[in-house]
């Protein structure tokens, strides 16, 4: 990591840094990477996946599609409407 790399990479983000910034942003960077590839460098052969820490046992409602208006109704407090859409002023 160099301060070209983080320029471009802040270029692609879309982030205005200053050289300062880049030099202090290269050397994190180095240091994330470090991390990760001692984490890469662990055997994990046979150890399960962990998703999460918890059950995942939702104490919501199940996710059920329905109506529960009727179109009418609904239009019927519109200022104008077509019986099925909505009609409002043209913005252009």
């Amino acid at each position: 990591m160099d301060r070209d790399l983080i320029s471009r990479i802040a270029g692609l983000a879309r982030l205005d840094t200053a050289p300062e910034q880049a030099d202090k942003f290269a050397l994190q960077f180095r240091e994330i990477i470090s991390y990760m590839d001692s984490l890469n460098k662990i055997d994990t052969t046979g150890v399960e996946p962990f998703y999460s820490p918890s059950g995942n046992i939702s104490v919501l409602r199940e996710d059920v599609c329905r109506a529960t208006h009727d179109r009418k109704d609904i239009l019927a407090n519109a200022p104008r409407h077509d019986g099925k859409y909505f009609i409002v002023p043209r913005i252009i």
